[in-house]
């Protein structure tokens, strides 16, 4: 059964069309990923799909409500992990947690038994006394986890989520999103530019160029499907989702983003570095 079903969705800023016609279903409970260079419009996709920007034209259902007519029910059903800071450094992490819980009306007899039960979930209970200008980038990503999902939302929404980690801090990171999967069945809808992320967490993913959808599927059958392009000779070489990537994207440096998707993505590896 579909939990998100997106219906030619497009999304114009002036005379620019940064998303055109789009449309795909993400399953319950699947990993699905969308990939892309800068500035294809991936999180632009994320944000219509959270209610943040309403679409030009089209419409898409999330958790079964309408983003145009039922955007509070939406806000409702999901959560939300932005490349922007979406915590409070002066704040604790438990305290941070706390205004989360009172922001979604989690009852009153719940909130601190939810709160010490996520912190513990995502493995800062620890830290959950100390300020989070002292938290490391991981910390701050397992917060931000944290917060997003203390509501319990049927779709979790990750913009970038490992951008800016060490390789330790990003292997942290695909765990607690297997682990989500595995504990609670949460559909994860995510945009990655790293392809080993890609393949390990997605059960499907689908590559946009130039605000469209150019192909999706399972990463094993987009890999199979470029090495039966590419490879006609009696020898084929084994392809990657970074083949796959190339292949449906090409080598245009043109189309890596502008200067604004250069800043915010420098701008969120600096404070998770």
């Amino acid at each position: 059964m579909a939990i998100i079903e997106i219906q030619n969705l497009t999304k114009r800023f002036g005379s620019m069309t940064a998303v055109r016609d789009v449309s795909l279903a993400v399953a319950s409970g699947e990993v699905f990923g969308l990939l892309g260079p800068n500035g294809a419009g991936k999180s632009t996709v994320i944000k219509m799909l959270t209610t943040l920007l309403p679409p030009s034209i089209g419409t898409a259902l999330v958790a079964q409500f309408d983003i145009n007519r039922q955007r509070s029910m939406v806000q409702r059903s999901i959560g939300y992990v932005p490349q922007a800071l979406s915590v409070d450094g002066t704040l604790t992490g438990y305290e941070n947690l706390l205004i989360i819980a009172k922001l979604y009306d989690v009852p009153r007899r719940q909130r601190l038994p939810r709160v010490r039960d996520m912190l513990q979930y995502v493995g800062l209970t620890d830290a959950a006394d100390r300020p989070v200008r002292t938290y490391s980038g991981g910390m701050i990503r397992r917060l931000e986890m944290a917060q997003a999902l203390l509501h319990r939302p049927q779709v979790l929404f990750l913009d970038e989520p490992t951008v800016g980690l060490d390789p330790v801090a990003r292997k942290a990171m695909w765990e607690l999103v297997q682990q989500l999967q595995t504990d609670y069945g949460t559909t994860v809808f995510l945009t990655t530019h790293f392809m080993e992320e890609a393949d390990t967490l997605c059960d499907r993913l689908a590559i946009m160029h130039h605000g469209q959808i150019v192909v999706q599927g399972t990463p094993d059958a987009l890999k199979a499907a470029v090495r039966d392009r590419e490879s006609r000779d009696a020898h084929p070489q084994a392809s990657t989702l970074d083949d796959v990537f190339i292949y449906y994207t090409g080598d245009d440096l043109g189309a890596a983003g502008d200067y604004r998707d250069t800043s915010i993505t420098r701008r969120t590896a600096q404070r998770l570095g």
